[in-house]
């Protein structure tokens, strides 16, 4: 269940925790942040609003220094009235709208969203999930997707036709999916064919295989409904890459390097097989010899938020909680993936918790707000986060409840705004990609799983 407005969420959530630490008040008492003192940005304790007039960035958080590219869609002010109103008013604001609006709308809220705006999700799931629940509710006249940009366009491919999708807030982006554009990767898989050609092999597969993380931009997800390729989840991605390679000599996978090599690596993939495109040197910095032995190529990209997980993370978590069962998401660098117990998607690690016995000291290697949630609804544990500097992801946190009361207040007047709506030329292809996605469901969602576990990849 998610927290309810009030003491609870006053008491608990990321976001009046980063309050209080730059406040100067002890923090160690509240579960999630044993022993924190700091945050990665001081102005984490700025409202969203504040940078929505500021030159483009992704704010504040982990992913502050990553380069925006140019045209990234920006969020203009808000009305006044959103800005300055309370809690306690947007709260009763929100909850009026959506009594008021009833079936015509449904909220998705992502794992990472803040509490603060995850109370109002009508589903709550990562981005597997949502994009199921979206089909769920062919008669909600608007999908608002608490999430980010790629996400909203998911939606919206794969909504009906008389659904709009609304994001609360349009600079809600993602660093990670920004690392690949349509270009970069459309130059890429035209220097692959000059080495492979086109000709498949003997067993009828082809030379390679396009496979996207669901982290993208539409325009790559329709390149891969083009070019015979797939979409693919950390809930899914063992799964997808069997298809793949079922079907492909090879995979070039974009644009998280780390999902792709830790999930290659866990199926027995060589390590020396699985080079790095780098789209900003020629040939992506290989050689022929390497790109034609390769089984993974793998794109220059990351989530700023998993990068931060440490190997001396771990080793301290173990030093100070001797028995700590440490779990982390398949994002992470492949170093921290094998000094973990486990790793696997956001519900994998969610379902862990929930599995887990009483009294279980489990640390968590993934986005600040999941983790803090869990440890506020499983007080039997000792939950916490490997990072112990407070670091939320930049643009999960551009989403805030004034903006939330903004777009259901404005959709109650018959007025749809910041509406995602990808283009057909583009959503066609990209929603083949995605039906191939959905079918492939995954068997488990660990990518390392237990040692007492009976996984798929072994």
């Amino acid at each position: 269940m998610a927290p309810t407005v009030g003491e609870e969420i006053s008491l608990s959530s990321v976001d009046i925790t980063i309050q209080s630490i730059l406040r100067g008040e002890r923090e160690s008492s509240i579960p999630g942040f044993p022993s924190r003192s700091k945050v990665c940005n001081p102005r984490l304790a700025d409202e969203p609003w504040t940078f929505d007039s500021m030159p483009a960035s992704y704010g504040p958080g982990a992913s502050l220094e990553d380069h925006i590219p140019d045209g990234t869609p920006r969020q203009g002010q808000i009305p006044q009235e959103y800005r300055d109103a309370s809690p306690e008013e947007l709260d009763r604001r929100i909850r009026a709208a959506k009594k008021a609006l009833g079936t015509r709308a449904v909220i998705m809220g992502h794992f990472y969203q803040r509490d603060e705006v995850i109370q109002y999700a009508d589903f709550v799931g990562d981005s597997f999930q949502l994009a199921q629940a979206t089909r769920t509710k062919p008669d909600a006249e608007a999908i608002i997707f608490c999430g980010v940009h790629f996400m909203a366009e998911t939606a919206d491919m794969l909504s009906g036709p008389n659904q709009s999708v609304i994001l609360p807030n349009l600079a809600a982006g993602c660093s990670m999916a920004d690392m690949a554009d349509i270009d970069s990767v459309t130059e890429c898989w035209e220097q692959l064919e000059e080495i492979y050609g086109t000709a498949p092999d003997a067993d009828g597969r082809v030379p390679v295989i396009p496979v996207t993380y669901m982290n993208s931009s539409a325009a790559l997800k329709g390149f891969c409904g083009e070019h015979g390729g797939i979409v693919c989840t950390s809930s899914n991605a063992v799964t997808v890459l069997k298809w793949a390679f079922e079907r492909g000599q090879r995979v070039l996978f974009f644009p998280d390097q780390h999902l792709g090599r830790n999930t290659a690596k866990a199926m027995g993939v060589p390590l020396e097989q699985m080079p790095v495109w780098n789209p900003r040197k020629p040939l992506g910095g290989n050689d022929e010899a390497t790109l034609d032995d390769a089984k993974v190529i793998l794109w220059h990209g990351y989530c700023s938020v998993h990068k931060r997980f440490s190997v001396a993370q771990i080793e301290q978590a173990r030093s100070e909680y001797p028995g700590v069962r440490v779990i982390v998401h398949p994002e992470c660098p492949m170093e921290v993936v094998d000094a973990a117990d486990e790793s696997g998607s956001t519900d994998y690690i969610r379902k862990a918790v929930e599995a887990a016995p009483a009294g279980s000291t489990i640390a968590i290697g993934t986005e600040i707000n999941l983790v803090q949630r869990l440890a506020n609804q499983y007080p039997q544990h000792t939950i916490f986060c490997l990072d112990p500097v407070i670091c939320p992801c930049s643009t999960m946190y551009r989403i805030h409840p004034g903006y939330l009361a903004w777009v259901l207040e404005a959709l109650e007047r018959g007025e749809v705004l910041n509406r995602i709506a990808v283009p057909e030329a583009v959503a066609t292809p990209a929603r083949v990609a995605l039906e191939r996605m959905l079918a492939s469901k995954p068997t488990t969602a660990a990518i390392k799983a237990p040692p007492t576990a009976v996984s798929h990849i072994s």
